[in-house]
């Protein structure tokens, strides 16, 4: 019977995300440094506070994260779990719904704000139209998430990024899938004046054959797309129902494209 492994878009077997929070300003430089080395990342906005503060403007949006994936942090980052439910569901219903009018496509992530978070909000979740969420904290691992609702990161950039770039960078075992998921506030970058740390990762993970730069949405449409494939009982032959192709690896072999929409004999 044939052996077969999911594979990240290309037959990669290490994916790289970045998630960075609130909308300041400073996001414009950030992702500037992303776009210059082909990183991809997650912004998760308050749709209620872009007159407060320094933040990006509302009609930049959709241009300023083209590429990228814009995601909720609700409407005006209160401590959720301290919320009744029904506040709850609002603040992620209409952070959506404000983010959805700037982007033109359906807003499906969110980070908690302040991190705040508990089980009746983790199920709540995926009757607002959320896939996925992100809690504070770093792992200080490469493993995939096992509770997308409490999906915590590798490491916030501040803490050991540079050497966990560099462990990720050596993973070359591909029966295995990596993730190296970084997250922070582009803020901080200059707070702390340390514009070089994010510019200087960048540069090193970038153009890496063997790496797929995913949005966080990208990266759960992909484990949900695998799902879904429909093998025969004997592993002889798969039929893709997605509307987007999938890759997989049978017996060691080379990765294997499954079209969508296609039957492909194995």
């Amino acid at each position: 019977m044939n052996r077969v492994y999911c594979c990240f878009p290309g037959g990669k077997h290490k994916a790289l995300t970045m998630s960075y929070d609130d909308g300041r300003s400073y996001d414009r430089r950030l992702v500037d440094i992303f776009n210059r080395n082909g990183i991809k990342g997650t912004f998760h906005l308050n749709s209620g506070l872009f007159d407060w503060g320094d933040r990006v403007l509302p009609e930049e949006v959709k241009t300023l994260y083209a590429g990228h994936e814009v995601a909720c942090h609700t409407v005006s980052h209160p401590t959720i779990a301290r919320c009744p439910l029904p506040e709850v569901a609002w603040q992620v219903l209409e952070d959506r719904k404000a983010l959805e009018a700037m982007t033109g496509y359906p807003v499906r992530g969110l980070s908690y704000p302040n991190g705040s978070l508990s089980k009746e909000i983790e199920e709540l979740l995926p009757l607002c139209g959320i896939r996925y969420s992100r809690v504070v904290g770093s792992s200080d691992s490469f493993a995939l998430p096992e509770n997308p609702y409490r999906w915590q990161a590798t490491c916030h950039h501040n803490h050991r990024l540079m050497e966990l770039g560099e462990q990720f960078l050596g993973l070359f075992k591909q029966q295995y899938l990596y993730l190296m998921y970084v997250w922070g506030h582009s803020y901080e970058f200059n707070d702390k004046n340390n514009w070089d740390l994010i510019e200087g990762f960048c540069q090193l993970m970038g153009g890496k054959e063997d790496i797929w730069y995913c949005t966080n949405i990208e990266f759960m449409d992909c484990m949900d797309d695998f799902k879904r494939l429909q093998f025969a009982a004997d592993n002889s032959f798969v039929y893709n129902p997605n509307a987007r192709d999938c890759w997989i690896r049978v017996n060691d072999g080379e990765p294997l494209r499954i079209p969508a929409g296609e039957n492909v004999k194995l």
